[in-house]
């Protein structure tokens, strides 16, 4: 007998044998409650055409969705240890409650990692520990061509929309940024007036221009010159790419478009808006620097700069040909890292496409000092950064400060219930949903963004003391070390080598074979340097 012919015999003998009892003991008449809608979820189950398992196995198939539902949160509190939880860790997400809420973040009985497994990092310390000064843990991002020069925190919010997170949780990032003193990205969303309460603010464009956009989706820059001159806005990020899904639009549905996010995207209300994979207002590198430099003269010369997940290298190589043929420099390059992940994209481009931070990293950092322009572009790292150590390693490998997304949502009490793309997050922080996101405190959750800052730069200024240095400019990438399997171990400079500052104003043919295949994919790339005389 089938498992559904079963059921119908089950439920015949249980509604007789509840009919009898009842008989005679009226009360139990009650147990019809229970049985009724039972039976009834097994005849749906069994008309229903979508799911065989319910088909086949009526009532208890509907287990399997059950769990199925509930699998995140089994796997997030009885299954994971303290570092094999994804994407970020148990022990990570720990030490960002503990900084955010004040809670003591000693561990106890040593590492939980084992330090002899593959990819283990470590930096040597000194015996002799220095005091490091206070004034290195902000940097300067502005060069020549910038007249309004921004003073930066090594670790400040990454790029996160109105939108895709709370009014409630965009209110308290801001205001968590002015507390600490570092500043606040907006996303590519635009500038709302939740990003409006005192902190200092990075406009994002993307490539919808939302915020200073014409109807039919171009630049308007009657807009951006009126917006780009509030005095919260300090500095102007273009985005290429980002590391959630490098090469890929979006789109917004119309029913998420309300009349409120219409008004600061400066969209038509309740209908879909496309953002496209590539802007619409240039077309080549040359395009690009020319852009960049109507931001700043329409900004009045606040800093400007780019962001972008490495992809073809050729492509990336081209942009610093075209800033020197140009004489055209941005004040500084964001590097999104393909393990960025506060964007919902499709796996393909979640799992495999992009650079990864730090291999993104190294290669813009020594792109940059090849064609002798790391001196003046500061360059900041954004991607799976969450502790001073993590931080510091981006500092090692040439970045000058770092942006963290995931890090700043879990200060705010993101629990990692992975619901960021069902408008359900049930902490408040990423949804439209009142019923959820009015449950976030701001007042409270603004002071622990803050104290997650401050404390993780104390930490950064704890390393460095450690090691003995006394400016990040000081950093040896001989000083720290991967685990390449139990006996062998190499330095930074062996595995994210140092290029000679100047070697591609040389002529090509110069470049060892080493650097040859590191800049250039095809060689057809290499021809049109400008040489130095």
């Amino acid at each position: 007998m089938s498992v559904r012919g079963r059921f119908f015999l089950i439920s015949w003998i249980a509604f007789v044998g509840a009919g009898l009892i009842s008989w005679v003991m009226p009360s139990f008449s009650l147990s019809f409650l229970i049985l009724v809608p039972l039976f009834v979820l097994g005849i749906t189950d069994c008309l229903q055409t979508s799911h065989s398992v319910r088909r086949n196995f009526p009532v208890i198939g509907n287990l399997r969705y059950f769990f199925e539902l509930i699998r995140p949160e089994l796997q997030q509190y009885f299954v994971e240890s303290n570092s094999d939880g994804r994407p970020v860790p148990r022990e990570m997400r720990s030490l960002i409650y503990q900084r955010a809420k004040l809670d003591n973040e000693s561990v106890p009985f040593g590492t939980q990692r084992d330090v002899y497994e593959a990819s283990y990092d470590w930096v040597n310390h000194s015996i002799f520990t220095s005091k490091f000064p206070e004034e290195e843990l902000r940097f300067k991002i502005g060069g020549p061509q910038c007249t309004q020069p921004y003073i930066a925190s090594r670790l400040n919010i990454s790029a996160m929309s109105y939108g895709a997170l709370s009014p409630t949780a965009i209110e308290a990032l801001n205001k968590g940024a002015k507390k600490g003193g570092f500043y606040h990205n907006t996303g590519e969303g635009g500038i709302s007036h939740y990003h409006l309460q005192g902190g200092d603010l990075v406009w994002q464009l993307g490539t919808a221009y939302f915020g200073c956009r014409t109807q039919d989706g171009r630049f308007d820059e009657v807009a951006f010159q009126q917006k780009s001159k509030l005095p919260a806005v300090k500095m102007i990020e273009l985005k290429l790419s980002q590391g959630a899904k490098p090469g890929k639009g979006g789109l917004l549905p119309g029913p998420k478009v309300s009349p409120e996010i219409a008004q600061i995207r400066m969209v038509e209300a309740y209908k879909t808006v496309v953002s496209p994979p590539s802007h619409v207002e240039f077309k080549s590198s040359d395009g690009l620097v020319q852009f960049l430099k109507k931001l700043r003269m329409l900004s009045d010369g606040k800093p400007v700069g780019f962001k972008l997940c490495v992809g073809k290298k050729w492509e990336f190589i081209d942009i610093c040909r075209a800033m020197i043929r140009n004489d055209i420099y941005p004040d500084f390059i964001t590097v999104d890292g393909s393990e960025g992940g506060t964007g919902a994209a499709p796996l393909e481009f979640t799992n495999h496409i992009g650079t990864p931070l730090n291999e993104g990293l190294h290669f813009v950092v020594e792109t940059l000092r090849a064609f002798d322009l790391k001196d003046r572009i500061r360059v900041i790292a954004s991607g799976r950064v969450f502790d001073a150590f993590q931080l510091l390693i981006k500092l090692a490998l040439g970045a000058d400060g770092v942006n963290s997304a995931r890090g700043m949502m879990m200060a705010l009490g993101c629990i990692q219930a992975l619901r960021c793309h069902t408008n359900h997050c049930p902490v408040g922080v990423a949804t439209t949903d009142p019923g959820l996101y009015k449950g976030l405190h701001v007042p409270s959750k603004a002071e622990r963004v803050a104290h997650y800052h401050e404390k993780t730069i104390h930490a950064l200024k704890e390393v460095s003391e450690a090691m003995g240095i006394q400016s990040f400019s000081n950093l040896s990438k001989r000083d720290f070390y991967r685990r390449i399997d139990t006996h062998t171990q190499s330095n930074f400079e062996e595995v994210f080598p140092t290029a000679e500052r100047g070697i591609l104003l040389k002529k090509p043919d110069q470049l060892s074979p080493y650097w040859r295949k590191f800049f250039y994919e095809e060689d057809s790339f290499s021809s049109d340097l400008p040489v130095r005389a």
